[in-house]
């Protein structure tokens, strides 16, 4: 499996190096190259990896926790959450709807 170095390096080349990392990141996530539970440097770490500043990463980290792609506890490091599909929809029908005994509603006579 690659590393997280070896991911990120290619996004961290050019313009704007820290939503090309942030973006990367995501997608290695998505895709499953990177998989859950995998522990993610720490920002210093990281950062000095990818010759950008900590605040870049430490924002990346935090926006990404903020999409739920990554799961962050302070002195456990970061991992890569569990990502779930669309959560389904529960099925609504006519015939369950509650049949109220009364009719409270305002300006109807008793």
């Amino acid at each position: 499996m690659e590393t997280i170095r070896e991911l990120l390096l290619p996004a961290a080349t050019g313009g704007r190096r820290g939503r090309a990392v942030e973006a990367a990141l995501r997608d290695a996530i998505r895709t499953g190259r990177l998989a859950v539970g995998t522990r993610l440097p720490s920002s210093r770490d990281l950062a000095r990896q990818l010759g950008v500043a900590r605040g870049t990463v430490t924002a990346l980290y935090e926006q990404l926790t903020a999409e739920g792609y990554l799961l962050s506890k302070h002195g456990s490091g970061t991992r890569v959450a569990p990502i779930d599909g669309p959560a389904p929809k529960p099925e609504v029908s006519a015939a369950k709807s509650p049949a109220w005994e009364f009719d409270l509603r305002p300006g109807l006579p008793a």
